[in-house]
């Protein structure tokens, strides 16, 4: 399968010379570079809008995003791409352009677009407010908004001064992306010489949202890829389903490892998990990408399909414990892989159905040609067993965040704020965040296994588990629990249960009973949206 792949490419770069010499579209290139290289990539770098361009030479007639408002081929989708583009360069005197948008076609439209006159795109979180919107618009120098009707009010009561276009919108409006796409040339002119950068916002649970960028090349991206196609079996043309917001890191990656491979993309602007599982039937679609919890809401639906074309399902974006991971491919068959990776790293491991059965809870081993280690306090490397934190390199380099700092590196290794372990078979493990881990009485407490406790018991729904201050302790241990449908289980319960399996610092002192745990779109809990 590898080496027919690597013919495809080969075919590719004799294709995009083709296209070079009858349309003349693309700036000239060596002769002894133009199969060796495909010319989308010469053209645009190492960008979205070489993966679009590539897609549309390959597979003109295929489908490459299915929404509410139907399908559209990977023709289609170059041709609105290239006609916005050459609309935003009229429109742009150098800044960035900011995406605000769910999932649909007008989010794929306006990353393309941007990507092909060189500008950088900034990926908006849909869950801001209007003073987190006007800061991270204001820090990261965006110049043009391409944001959804619905998020109107919120723009407007943000400090935004800049243009603003529509794009998925009820009724008629004054200025769309629809219109632009119809409306301009096929071959817009680049403003830059220089590659336009995607700039992906951290998660921000505890905080204001920060920009990452990355140095990107095919020597760096093509261990991981090759690493994924080796454990992640996507096939090409095969429809893939990704539920995650495509502004998040997961959702972004896989809407371009699908339109790379020329897969319909199946997008809906809200997540909900019987309409998922109803969209994989109707498109038999073989993949799903989705977050821990969109799991275990699918699991929920009472008598829910269980498709029989789904070969893979990548889970992601949040830890994925161990009963959850059991219970899924126990409902669904053994198609689970758990990727791991962080905003500022990218991929790091990828754990296939195998590694999820023999390890319960792993995060799989490194990819190819990527150096993970456990480091201590001192920089020394920890043997396996042994906690410390997690340090990677290779793959996607760091370059630093938009608005100024970094992250810790040492001996090279960029350091992922993760604390963690391997076990003797080489296969990582992920403890908790270092921010996260609490001392309790001068012991040290992850909250992720205490958590993974409670999540097995039949009361409990969901749960989270979070330090308080507490003057005698430094800290201690709360648990905010969802009771399952139905049960009547009580706090001190829950407290026996956890005292019958960890030891007695890591019982909870408090168990709080909540409606819903207070959760971003990508699924993590919020701290501080939890009752004190």
């Amino acid at each position: 399968m590898l080496l027919d792949r690597m013919r495809t490419m080969a075919d590719l770069g004799t294709r995009a010379v083709r296209a070079v010499r009858d349309t003349g579209a693309l700036h000239p290139v060596r002769p002894d570079r133009a199969v060796r290289m495909p010319l989308p990539y010469l053209r645009y770098g190492p960008a979205p809008a070489t993966i679009g361009a590539m897609a549309a030479l390959r597979f003109p007639g295929r489908t490459a995003i299915i929404d509410e408002r139907g399908t559209l081929t990977y023709a289609e989708l170059d041709r609105r791409a290239a006609g916005l583009a050459a609309a935003l360069g009229e429109r742009l005197t150098g800044g960035r352009i900011g995406v605000l948008c769910r999932n649909h076609r007008g989010f794929a439209e306006a990353v393309l677009a941007a990507s092909r006159i060189g500008h950088d795109v900034v990926l908006l979180n849909t869950d801001f407010s209007a003073p987190q919107l006007g800061e991270v618009a204001e820090r990261e120098g965006v110049e043009l908004l391409i944001h959804d009707e619905e998020f109107g009010d919120v723009v407007r009561a943000s400090s935004f001064g800049g243009r603003r276009i529509l794009a998925w919108h009820e009724g008629t409006a004054e200025e769309t992306i629809d219109a632009l796409a119809e409306r301009g040339p096929a071959r817009p002119a680049r403003t830059g010489t220089r590659t336009g950068r995607v700039i992906v916002l951290t998660s921000g649970t505890t905080g204001t949202p920060k920009g990452a960028r990355h140095d990107l090349s095919i020597g760096r991206l093509l261990p991981v890829a090759l690493t994924h196609m080796a454990r992640v079996p996507i096939r090409s043309g095969a429809p893939m389903v990704i539920a995650p917001p495509l502004f998040h890191v997961l959702g972004f990656a896989y809407m371009t490892v699908g339109l790379g491979l020329g897969t319909p993309l199946v997008l809906s602007r809200r997540f909900d998990p019987e309409r998922t599982l109803e969209a994989i039937e109707e498109h038999r679609a073989e993949t799903l990408v989705a977050v821990p919890v969109m799991l275990r809401r699918m699991l929920d639906v009472p008598d829910g399909p269980r498709p029989a074309s789904l070969r893979v399902v990548v889970c992601g974006g949040s830890a994925l414990h161990p009963h959850l991971s059991e219970e899924f491919m126990d409902a669904f068959g053994d198609v689970l892989r758990n990727v791991y990776g962080a905003t500022e790293t990218g991929w790091a491991t990828i754990a296939t159905p195998q590694d999820l059965r023999e390890a319960p809870g792993t995060v799989g081993r490194p990819s190819f040609r990527l150096t993970v280690r456990i480091l201590g306090e001192d920089g020394r490397e920890l043997p396996a067993g042994e906690v410390g934190e997690i340090y990677t390199g290779g793959g996607l380099r760091f370059a630093g965040y938009t608005g100024g700092g970094g992250k810790r590196v040492r001996g090279g290794l960029t350091g992922t704020g993760d604390l963690g372990h391997f076990d003797a078979d080489g296969r990582l493990f992920v403890d908790g965040r270092a921010d996260d881990m609490i001392v309790s009485g001068g012991e040290n407490v992850f909250p992720g296994e205490v958590e993974e406790l409670l999540g097995r018991h039949p009361g409990v729904a969901e749960v989270s588990v979070t330090g308080v201050d507490d003057t005698a302790f430094d800290q201690r241990l709360a648990a905010y629990v969802v009771r399952a449908p139905g049960a009547t289980v009580t706090g001190d319960a829950l407290k026996a249960h956890v005292k019958e399996h960890l030891a007695r610092y890591k019982v909870p002192r408090e168990v709080h009973f909540v409606d819903e745990l207070p959760r971003t779109s990508t699924g993590k809990v919020q701290a501080r949206g939890l009752p004190s």
